[in-house]
């Protein structure tokens, strides 16, 4: 393994790529209207776009990060990067919404690949009581990218069309390729068995339950084919999941989810923060960007540019909050992080009708902005601060994987709720037009379609304060040495790791 006397360049290649794969989660949402057109399909299907993408990352992470220990997170890295930049192509040059489904899907499937290895290298390069800034990083290129998404998406749908959301992914790529390749180090390898049945049962366990959801309103919550029904797939789905926690607790190979790490408080509970998090920030774009651009008749960029507020308070803010969870107790800056951003939603639904100046918008903008800085760093730094040095590979597996359930679960819940306030608020048989609209709305339905995205934030809103919740009962870190009593520390290891460990 090689000595890594200077982290910070290998993580900032890694967070090229990094940010790129985030950004794909949420730059299609400003794209949707003019995808819908191009493509001649539906909200329910164009959904779909996201939703496949977030599925196929969320489904393997588990297996990935255990793919990264045993072949090298370097190796698994560029390999993810090159199916995720090549998938980009073929989204560009997919001809209808069935073949840019697929394609997503396998998008995700690279993404899922590269995730695990950026949080892994982190923990195994950078002490655990330096670790606060190098997590504030990660952290800030989470929020950032999931923030400025949006924005850049509808600036390149305007200029170039929706086509280049996908087409801009390849010369990121290429770069971001040269640069891991260059400064990324290839650490130790570690042996692992893969826990095949595992995999399976999570992977169908989840399809069936965000198929179930997804698609519930379409057939109106009831048969879909034959004795199969909405309700069947989604109790299906359940039991799926309930069988892979109880195989992982069973099984006397190699775990995929060591439940032990959850023994640990808060491990556990900042996986519960995370995954409302991931929620609510998929679940929030959609309405709103449907609001802007079939209601107000914003063009892509002037919908984007409504979240540069956000995007300009979170990535000022989000390294001195990285830098602030080293010195105090995390919780108090999260759960205000939670409060705040479950205020911001809140606030928008409560303007979300046709009249409303839109320059108020910009308000909960900023404080959306404000409230995930102090979210996604005093969160990440929880999640793995407690684990010991053998744990943390594991646990920064299941913390990604847990963020992109939510963030699957939350495209999935949106979606149905859009589906279903569209049909309670607008005219008999004037829902079906509305969600197959590509311009602006005519002007007597854009009541009722703002009233039904404005409820939709509510649901958002709700899930953030949760996270809030489970943040509250955050225990204080221990301290480093604490956690590394005992431990010796590998070849290659950094300077303070070793020291830490030599004081025991």
């Amino acid at each position: 393994m090689e000595t890594v006397a200077k982290p910070w360049p290998a993580l900032w290649a890694l967070v090229l790529g990094f940010f790129m794969i985030l950004v794909d989660s949420t730059i299609v949402s400003v794209a949707n209207p003019k995808i819908m057109e191009g493509l001649h399909t539906d909200i329910n299907s164009v959904i779909w776009v996201t939703s496949a993408y977030l599925l196929a990352y969320a489904v393997p992470l588990l297996v990935t990060g255990r793919m990264g220990d045993k072949y090298g997170p370097k190796n698994l890295y560029l390999v993810g990067l090159s199916v995720f930049t090549l998938s980009s192509l073929w989204c560009g040059f997919s001809g209808d919404i069935g073949m840019l489904i697929l394609a997503r899907a396998v998008q995700g499937l690279g993404a899922a690949m590269m995730t695990p290895q950026t949080m892994a290298v982190i923990t195994r390069i950078f002490a655990p009581d330096k670790r606060g800034p190098a997590m504030g990083l990660w952290g800030a290129t989470a929020g950032v990218a999931m923030l400025v998404g949006p924005i850049l998406g509808g600036v390149l749908v305007d200029g170039l069309g929706w086509e280049w959301i996908f087409f801009v992914n390849v010369p990121v790529g290429i770069v971001a390729f040269a640069m891991a390749w260059r400064l990324v180090p290839s650490l130790k390898t570690h042996d692992h068995k893969f826990d095949l049945l595992g995999v399976a049962l999570s992977s169908v366990g989840l399809f069936l339950l965000v198929f179930g959801i997804q698609e519930g309103e379409k057939y109106n919550w009831g048969t879909i084919a034959g004795p199969l029904s909405v309700w069947s797939m989604i109790i299906a789905g359940v039991v799926f999941l309930i069988l892979f926690v109880v195989w992982q607790a069973v099984t006397k190979g190699e775990a995929l989810v060591p439940l032990h790490l959850f023994k640990v408080r808060n491990f556990s509970l900042a996986n519960a923060s995370i995954t409302t998090m991931g929620f609510s920030v998929t679940a929030m774009s959609l309405p709103l960007f449907f609001y802007y651009q079939l209601v107000r008749g914003m063009t892509p960029t002037q919908s984007a540019l409504m979240m540069v507020p956000m995007a300009l308070f979170s990535g000022v803010l989000a390294p001195f909050v990285g830098k602030l969870v080293d010195r105090v107790n995390p919780r108090s800056v999260a759960v205000v992080g939670f409060i705040l951003m479950s205020v911001s939603l809140l606030w928008t639904s409560s303007l979300m009708n046709p009249s409303t100046p839109i320059w108020l918008f910009l308000l909960p903008s900023g404080l959306l902005g404000i409230a995930s800085s102090g979210i996604w760093a005093p969160l990440s730094t929880t999640a793995t601060r407690n684990l010991g040095p053998s744990e943390a590979g594991a646990g920064a597996g299941i913390y990604n994987t847990t963020r992109q359930i939510g963030s699957v679960l939350g495209s999935a819940a949106i979606a149905a709720l859009i589906a279903a306030r569209l049909s309670a608020e607008m005219p008999a048989g004037a829902s079906a037009g509305a969600s197959g609209a590509g311009g602006q709305l005519p002007q007597f339905l854009q009541a009722g379609f703002s009233t039904a995205m404005g409820q939709s934030m509510i649901l958002p809103a709700a899930v953030v304060l949760l996270g809030g919740v489970a943040a509250a009962f955050f225990a204080r870190p221990r301290a480093v040495d604490a956690i590394y009593a005992g431990f010796s520390a590998p070849e290659g290891a950094p300077e303070q790791l070793k020291s830490a460990s030599q004081q025991h």
